[in-house]
């Protein structure tokens, strides 16, 4: 039987934290990619550290020269990311930093089994919802996520000019019953740029954004704060410490309340089932608990390298479904083509959209109209509890 009172704890990083700076250009060259081309294919990898930004990695488009002429976009491509973070350090600045650029042609191997509409790698992913937030979300996670977007919210709009970009919080969260009730511990680390402030002055700064994420009543008179625990924190994002794409898998997905298969996202296009697969994931699990058929969910699926049909399709359930989990697994694979194809189609993955899903988190947030997090949507409910017999 599955623990009832227990406490668990997750972390979120800021768009300005090295590993986030490199996810996000990442997924701004994707995005400039599938905005000249739709079926353009890109894995890019970026790292970071004191002035210095490297991109490398492998891009397609149908046409090779226009793929030539592209590349040369490519540096100022991560200079207006690090403008939009917020980087004016003397060593890393969005206007000095060194930007090298060794993207080259996709591989002939693997673009041959792509190609024939094939999963672009090996690999297993996990999706996984929960009744226990209204985004069906881990509690933890989610509002780990939600302190640090309202203080990069503040800080961009100029309501808090002695925050810097690079942040981290974490939360512990204490469940009673199998529900989230009380916050135990709260860790919230900050970038500021005021060598003068104290622990205290920037817990005075953070607090209210921090009481305005989570639920009111989960803050008690136990609740731990630390603040800036070890004392100042002026020096920040690449200059503080190397970044690098892909760090951060926990983070961008359940803050370790679900299993993850492995895969990063960031920088990869929809043909490649590390991202596109775990976006179908989320999409399914989060559906299965909103249509009332469980009230948790963890999703499995696996895939080979240019085979379009998914091996495997897991559902746990832990003890919460109305149905029997086979029953569910069943209609799940009725409900929704899970072909790579089938995914990027039904979820339309084939738009310049991911940039945004660079930081705070690739699950958990509201579906937009350019159609941004559209695994987020809970459209398939019906179809699903049509397809349980």
């Amino acid at each position: 039987m599955a623990r009832k009172d227990y406490i668990l704890t997750s972390e979120s990083v800021s768009e300005g934290h090295p590993d986030k700076v490199c996810d996000r250009i990442s997924d701004a060259v994707l995005d400039a990619f599938l905005a000249e081309e739709e079926h353009a294919r890109v894995g890019c990898e970026t790292f970071a550290t004191s002035g210095l930004v490297v991109i490398g990695g492998e891009v397609g488009l149908s046409d090779q020269d226009r793929l030539k002429d592209y590349m040369g976009r490519i540096p100022q491509l991560a200079r207006d990311c690090i403008r939009d973070i917020g980087y004016e350090q003397d060593k890393f600045h969005w206007n000095t930093c060194h930007v090298l650029n060794f993207l080259h042609e996709q591989s002939a191997n693997i673009a041959q089994g792509v190609d024939r509409e094939g999963a672009g790698d090996q690999g297993i992913m996990f999706g996984y919802a929960t009744d226990e937030t209204p985004e069906l979300m881990p509690a933890p996670i989610q509002y780990a996520h939600k302190i640090l977007r309202l203080m990069a919210e503040a800080r961009k709009a100029g309501k808090e000019p002695k925050l810097g970009p690079d942040s981290k919080s974490q939360l512990s969260v204490r469940y009673e019953d199998g529900m989230p009730v009380e916050l135990t511990q709260i860790v919230l680390s900050t970038q500021h740029l005021d060598p003068g402030l104290t622990s205290d002055d920037v817990r005075a700064i953070v607090e209210p954004y921090i009481r305005a994420a989570v639920p009111g009543e989960w803050i008690t008179d136990k609740t731990e704060w630390w603040v800036n625990p070890t004392g100042s924190f002026v020096i920040g994002g690449p200059d503080s410490d190397a970044g690098l794409t892909g760090r951060k898998i926990i983070v961008d997905t359940y803050g370790g309340a679900a299993p993850h298969g492995g895969g990063a996202f960031s920088g990869k296009d929809p043909t490649k089932v590390d991202r596109s697969a775990a976006y179908a994931a989320r999409y399914l699990a989060k559906n299965v608990v909103a249509a009332g058929l469980a009230k948790k969910c963890t999703l499995q699926i696996s895939y080979a390298i240019g085979v379009a049909r998914p091996l495997s399709i897991y559902i746990d359930t832990h003890g919460t479904g109305e149905v029997d989990d086979t029953a569910i697994e069943r209609a799940v694979a009725e409900a929704m083509d899970l072909t790579p194809r089938g995914i990027r189609l039904h979820l339309a993955l084939n738009r310049p959209i991911y940039q945004k899903t660079s930081a705070y988190g690739h699950f958990g947030r509201a579906p937009e109209e350019d159609g941004a997090f559209s695994w987020e949507k809970t459209d398939l409910t019906e179809a699903l509890k049509a397809a349980i017999r």
